[in-house]
C-alpha cells in the first residue's frame, strides 16, 4: 500500500476529534492554525473555543479592539500571532470585502501566514494540492526515509517540502495532510514513540537503523539572551497602582506592565531616581523586594530574571488604577503570576 494511502487509512480509524475538524470554514481553520503555532493542541483548544464564541465571524474579529484580543490571547505567548491575526482579519474585511482568500498564493499574502498555514488552509478548505510541512511532518519524513539533513537549514526546508509534495495522494489532499500531522503528534512523537504498533514499523529506515531518537536533525543556532527586569509595583494609600503599555518592537508589545527598569545585571538596591517623575521621594513610605528569590521566566530566545519591588506611598497616585483591575488588561504570564499571588495579600 502506498505511503499516503496507508496514512489515510490509519487516520480514518484513529483521528482525534477537534472542533475545527468539523468544518470547512476557512476562518475557523485559519484561526485554529494560528493558535496552534508553537502551542500544544491541549493548550490551544480552550483558546480556540473562546475565540470562536467571542468572534464567530471574521467581521467580528476585525471589528474588535486589539486590547480585547490580546486579553483573550493572554497566556498563549508569541503575542505577535494575535496582532497579525487582527491585522489580517481587518485586511480581509476591508480590502477583500470579507471574502476569505481561496488559494495558497492568496493566503500567503496574509500577515503572519507562511508556507505551512497557507498549505493547511488551502488543502483542508479547498482541497488544493499543496503539502503541509510542520514539526510533526518533518519528524515522520526524516525518520521514515532516514533523512539526516537539518530541518532548519535552507536545503533541508526545500528538500523536505519537495518530498512532502511528491508523497501527496491523487486526491483528498486535506485529509492526507491532517493524517500525517496527526500521526506525528500521536505515534511518531519526539520521545515516546509507538514504534511497536506503528503502521510503518516494517519499512521505517530510522527504526531499522536504530536512529529514531537522533532524527530529525536540527541546527542549534539560537543564542539565549539574559535580561534583568526590575518592576516597580507602586501601591498608594487606596491600594491603587501604576501600569504602562509596553510599546516598541520586541516581547509583549502592547501588553501592560508595571513601570520597569531593565538592568544589565542583577541589582540588590533600588535608586529612587529610577522611579517615574510623579513619584515624589517624601511620599515614599517603604521600598521592599517582594520576591526574595529572583524569578526566571524562559522564552524561546531569552531568559528574563525578574524582581518585583514593592513601593508603598502615603498619598493617592494620579493616573493610577485600583490594583484589582489589573486583571482587566492584557498582561504577560510573568506579570499575571505576580498579580495572582499579590492580590491575596492586600
Amino acid at each position: 500500500m502506498l505511503f499516503s494511502a496507508k496514512l489515510i487509512n490509519w487516520y480514518q480509524k484513529n483521528q482525534r476529534n477537534f472542533p475545527w475538524r468539523e468544518t470547512k470554514n476557512p476562518y475557523f481553520i485559519w484561526l485554529s492554525e494560528i493558535i496552534l503555532q508553537q502551542t500544544k493542541t491541549e493548550q490551544g483548544l480552550p483558546y480556540y473555543i473562546r475565540f470562536i464564541e467571542k468572534y464567530p465571524t471574521i467581521t467580528d474579529l476585525a471589528n474588535a479592539d486589539e486590547m480585547s484580543i490580546l486579553k483573550l490571547w493572554q497566556g498563549l505567548g508569541y503575542y505577535s500571532r494575535a496582532r497579525n491575526l487582527h491585522y489580517s482579519a481587518k485586511y480581509i474585511v476591508n480590502e477583500l470585502h470579507s471574502v476569505f482568500p481561496k488559494n495558497y498564493k492568496e493566503l500567503l499574502k496574509l500577515k503572519g501566514v507562511g508556507d505551512y498555514t497557507a498549505s493547511a488552509v488551502a488543502s483542508i478548505c479547498y482541497n488544493e494540492k499543496t503539502a503541509v510541512v510542520d514539526g510533526n511532518v518533518y519528524r515522520v519524513l526524516a525518520r521514515y526515509f532516514d533523512m539526516d539533513i537539518a530541518i532548519n537549514s535552507g536545503k533541508g526546508i526545500k528538500d523536505f517540502k519537495l518530498l512532502a509534495q511528491e508523497l501527496l495522494p491523487k486526491s483528498n489532499y486535506g485529509l492526507y495532510n491532517q493524517a500525517i500531522m496527526d500521526f506525528g503528534a500521536t505515534v511518531c512523537t519526539p520521545k515516546r514513540t509507538k514504534c511497536t504498533t506503528c503502521i510503518f514499523n516494517d519499512s521505517c529506515l530510522a527504526l531499522q537503523k536504530k536512529k529514531i531518537h537522533v532524527l530529525p536533525v536540527k541546527i542549534r543556532k539560537i543564542k539565549i539572551k539574559k535580561r534583568y527586569f526590575n518592576y516597580f509595583v507602586f501601591l498608594d494609600k487606596s491600594n491603587n497602582t501604576l501600569i504602562n503599555i509596553r510599546l516598541g518592537k520586541g516581547i509583549w508589545q502592547n501588553l501592560y506592565e508595571f513601570p520597569l527598569y531593565e538592568s544589565t545585571k542583577e541589582i540588590f538596591e533600588i535608586d529612587e531616581s529610577l522611579f517615574p517623575k510623579n513619584i515624589i521621594k517624601k511620599n515614599i513610605l517603604s521600598v521592599d523586594l517582594f520576591n526574595e528569590k529572583i524569578i526566571q521566566h524562559k522564552l524561546s530566545h531569552q531568559h528574563i530574571f525578574t524582581k518585583f519591588w514593592l513601593v508603598k506611598l502615603d498619598v493617592n497616585l494620579v493616573g493610577s488604577i485600583p490594583f484589582y483591575k489589573i486583571e482587566e488588561y492584557p498582561i504577560s504570564t510573568l506579570v499575571h503570576n505576580f498579580y495572582t499571588t499579590f492580590i491575596k495579600l492586600i
